[in-house]
Parts: C-alpha cells; structure tokens; sequence
C-alpha cells in the first residue's frame, strides 16, 4: 500500500470522526490531508521506501492564531496524538514538541513559510527564481482530502501557476545551457583529451534538457531523484527519457561519443519543434543558442528580459 492510500484510509477512520465528535466548531475551518516532504506525497513510493520515515500519519491545516487559537490547537494536538498508535502495520511516529513535524497539526502559515518563504505563499516575479521548484512543488503535491473554507487549496493553487515570464526566462537559460555544453562543449572536451570534463558537459546537457521538459509542460520539477520518475508521466516529451538516461550512462569511446552526441541533436531537434509548436521561438535553425535567445525576446517585462541569459538557471 502507498503513503496516500494509507494516509487517507487513516484519517477516514481516526481522523474525521475526531473532527467531527470533539472539535465539531472547528472542523470547517481545518484544511486536512498529506502533503509536503517525502516520496509518499508524490505517490513515488514503493517498498524500498518504507525503510525510514514512512507511517500511518496525516496533516491538518490550521488557520492563524485569531480564528483558531494555542489552546485550541493544543487539544488537537493531544487529540492526534492519542490516535491508534499502529494503523494496517504501520506505526505512527512520536511528535516533537519542537515542532519540524511532517505530520499531525501544522499552521497554514508556518507551512508554506517553510517552504516559500513567506506565510501566505504570496510570490514576487524575482521570487520565482530564487525558491527551488521542488520546494514549491512540496507545497502543491499530496492530497487535501478537506478543505471546507478553501483558503489552503487556494495559496497551494497559486503556486501551480508560474509566471509565463518567469517560464520563458528559465526556458531561454537552459536551453543556452542545452547549447552550451551539449551542442558545443561535449566534442571539444574529447578533441582535447578530457574525458572527465565531456562527462561532466554531457551530464550538464542532461540536467537542463530535463528541466526544459519540465518548462514546456508547465510544471514544476521534483528533486534530482525523482525527476526521471515525474517525466514519464508528463504529456509532453516523456519519450526524451530514454534517450537522456544512455546519454549520462553510457561513456566516451569513439562509437560512443558519436551516438551520445547523435542523441544530443535527436534531443534538441525535438525540443525545438516543441518550442515551434508552443510559438516561442522564431528561430529556424538547430542551434539551441539561437533559440534561447528568441524565447528571451518573448518575455514580456523588459528588466527580467534585460537580465543575463543565465539569469533563471
């Protein structure tokens, strides 16, 4: 059984009777569900996940201090805690009182200021670019299972919703990235005699193709290590997995270098009719640099569009 599937089986049978029969005022106003850090938020876990920090456990969303105040919170949280201890094999963990917990009675406001920043979620352009994507993509995955007043599915909502701005001038970075050491750095560092360094071109190529995947489907991209995991299920690309995985896999040997640098070109030419289709580009060529730049004319707000091409990388 998976995380959420637990999670919400957990909560149906503890965690709404316990709304329902000991804080009926309250039940309303309280967001309830699992999201946040951990491979189970993104139903990316499997067994080998359940060998740390994976139980039978649920977060419920409170609002601030002025709708539901430290004493009422606390009774939820002696309440949670007091919850079947073990649930369809899985234990709960002990909650600190510190606070730091991923599961059990959170605010709304010390939620999302983990993870973006601020407490309402409330995002300037610039901010776009300085918070992670897999931080902000930690406030938007998981389950809301409850959420009677909105005001949690709303804030997480917003942050789906990037800036086309912000899109295009990420998109023009990595694909001059994409250029950079793909189209151009890879062979050079072979002819001369560094194979290290055509690795590490070839792997940097990778990285930012990926996050131009991400880019063109609008969404925004996990941690490293569940990237190629979330591309396969994208609607857009998914096949250019395959063809990036052998590239940072396979080595350097003459016939090698030549199908990894093949594979770079199928995966640019791709990417670029992509950014064809999409009418972000007016480039007809399949020098990637030549597109970034084009995507960068796109962006709307002249100082954003003025900053360095590597800007949003």
């Amino acid at each position: 059984m998976q995380g959420l599937e637990l999670a919400r089986k957990y909560y149906e049978e503890y965690g709404a009777p316990l709304l329902h029969e000991q804080f009926p005022e309250w039940e309303g106003l309280i967001a309830a569900g699992l999201c946040g850090s951990g491979s189970e938020c993104f139903g990316y876990d499997d067994e080998v996940s359940q060998d740390h920090d994976f139980e039978a456990g649920f977060c419920l969303f409170l609002p601030g201090e002025d709708v539901i105040d430290r004493q009422t919170a606390f009774r939820l949280e002696r309440a949670y805690a007091k919850l079947p201890k073990e649930y369809l094999g899985f234990k709960k963990s002990l909650l600190s009182p510190a606070g730091g917990n991923r599961h059990g009675v959170l605010r709304m406001s010390e939620f999302f200021l983990s993870k973006t920043g601020d407490a309402e979620a409330r995002l300037s352009l610039y901010d776009w670019f300085r918070i992670p994507e897999n931080s902000l993509l930690e406030a938007t995955n998981g389950e809301i299972w409850r959420d009677d007043a909105g005001i949690f599915s709303m804030r997480r909502d917003a942050l789906r919703e990037m800036p086309e701005d912000v899109r295009l001038k990420k998109l023009a970075g990595e694909l001059a990235t994409m250029a950079q050491a793909g189209q151009y750095n890879y062979l050079r560092c072979l002819d001369h005699g560094e194979e290290g360094a055509a690795q590490l071109a070839a792997i940097t190529f990778v990285q930012a193709a990926i996050h131009v995947v991400f880019l063109l489907n609008r969404t925004l991209m996990p941690y490293y290590k569940w990237q190629f995991r979330a591309m396969r299920d994208l609607p857009k690309l998914p096949g250019l997995a395959p063809a990036l995985y052998r590239i940072i896999s396979s080595g350097n040997t003459a016939a090698e270098m030549m199908d990894k640098y093949a594979a770079i070109e199928n995966i640019a030419s791709t990417v670029i009719r992509e950014l064809q289709a999409q009418g972000i580009t007016e480039a007809v060529c399949g020098d990637l640099s030549k597109h970034a730049n084009s995507v960068n004319d796109h962006v709307a707000d002249p100082a954003l569009r003025n900053e360095d091409i590597f800007f949003g990388v």
